[in-house]
C-alpha cells in the first residue's frame, strides 16, 4: 500500500486540527478582549455611582457600604461635635426674588459651605430648607473634631464674606448665617426605610446644637458654641462669653460663647498643645 495517501491525509487532517485549533485560540482571545472591555465597563460605572452616591453621603461612608453592605454602616456611639448653620431672613429675600435665582444662590451658598466644611474633616449630614447639618468625629474617630468644628465655622464666615462680594457684583443683597456648634455623645448610622436612607447621627446633642444656633438671633454674635465646647478648646480661639440664656428641653439656662477669631499663633500653637 502506498504511502503517500495515508500521509496526504494525515496532512489533511493535522491541518483541520490546526485550524480548528487556531479558530478556538481566536475565539478565546475575541472573548477575554470582551470581558476586558466588560470589566473596565464596569469599573467606570462603579466608580460613577460612588461618585454620585458620594453626592447625597459622605465618601467613606459610600466606600464602606460598597465593600461591606449597609449592616455595617449604622448604629456606632461616636463621640462628635454637630455644627448647625442657618441663613438669616432668608425667607423674605426669597419673597422679593425670583425662584429661580433663589436657587441659584442656595446652592452657591451650600457649596461655599460644604467646602469649608469639608476641608476641616467635617460632613454635610443633611440639608433643611437653607440650613446646614454637619458632623465631626462621626465616620472616623477623631480627637480633634471640637476644634475642626469651630475652624470650620470661621471659615464658613470668610467663605460667606467672599460669596456676598460675588453676589453684590451680580447686584443681588448679601446673605448673613447663624452658626450653633455643641459636642457630645451621640449614635452614628444609617437611618430611614429599605428604599430611602440617609447617615445621620442621633441624640441630644443634636437638639442642643440646633437650638444654640437659634440663639444668635437672640443673643447676637453669628458663630455660638456651648460650654462644653469651650471647655475643650481652653485658649485657643479668642471668645466673648454670652448672658445665660432658656433653651426648650433644658430646665436650666444654658452657657454660651461667641467665638471671634483664632488666637495669636503663638498662643494656639504653644507648648503642651499639639497640632494636627
Amino acid at each position: 500500500m502506498s504511502l503517500q495517501p495515508v500521509l496526504l491525509a494525515l496532512l489533511a487532517a493535522a491541518l483541520l486540527a490546526s485550524g480548528a485549533l487556531g479558530t478556538a485560540v481566536l475565539r478565546l482571545q475575541h472573548r477575554r478582549r470582551l470581558l476586558s472591555r466588560r470589566l473596565e465597563q464596569s469599573a467606570r460605572e462603579l466608580d460613577h455611582l460612588q461618585r454620585s452616591f458620594a453626592r447625597f453621603a459622605p465618601a467613606e461612608l459610600v466606600e464602606r457600604i460598597a465593600t461591606e453592605g449597609p449592616q455595617q454602616a449604622g448604629g456606632e456611639r461616636r463621640e462628635v461635635t454637630v455644627l448647625f448653620a442657618d441663613l438669616r431672613d432668608f425667607t423674605q429675600l426669597s419673597e422679593r426674588l425670583d425662584p429661580a435665582a433663589v436657587l441659584g444662590i442656595l446652592n452657591g451658598y451650600f457649596q461655599a459651605m460644604s467646602a469649608a466644611i469639608h476641608s476641616h474633616h467635617g460632613h454635610v449630614t443633611r440639608l433643611m430648607g437653607d440650613g446646614i447639618m454637619s458632623v465631626f468625629g462621626a465616620l472616623e474617630r477623631n480627637p480633634w473634631h471640637v476644634q475642626d468644628a469651630v475652624e470650620a465655622a470661621l471659615d464658613m464666615r470668610e467663605s460667606l464674606a467672599r460669596y456676598n462680594e460675588s453676589l453684590a457684583q451680580r447686584g443681588l443683597p448679601p446673605l448673613g448665617f447663624g452658626v450653633g456648634i455643641h459636642c457630645g455623645a451621640v449614635i452614628a448610622g444609617l437611618v430611614g426605610s429599605e428604599t430611602m436612607q440617609e447617615f445621620t447621627v442621633l441624640g441630644d446633642v443634636v437638639n442642643v446644637a440646633s437650638r444654640v444656633e437659634a440663639l444668635t438671633r437672640r443673643l447676637g454674635g453669628d458663630i455660638l458654641v456651648t460650654e462644653d465646647v469651650r471647655s475643650v478648646l481652653g485658649d485657643r480661639f479668642r471668645m466673648a462669653a454670652m448672658p445665660p440664656a432658656d433653651i426648650k428641653g433644658k430646665s436650666r439656662p444654658i452657657l454660651t460663647w461667641a467665638v471671634e477669631s483664632l488666637a495669636m499663633p503663638a498662643l494656639a500653637e504653644g507648648p503642651g498643645v499639639s497640632v494636627h
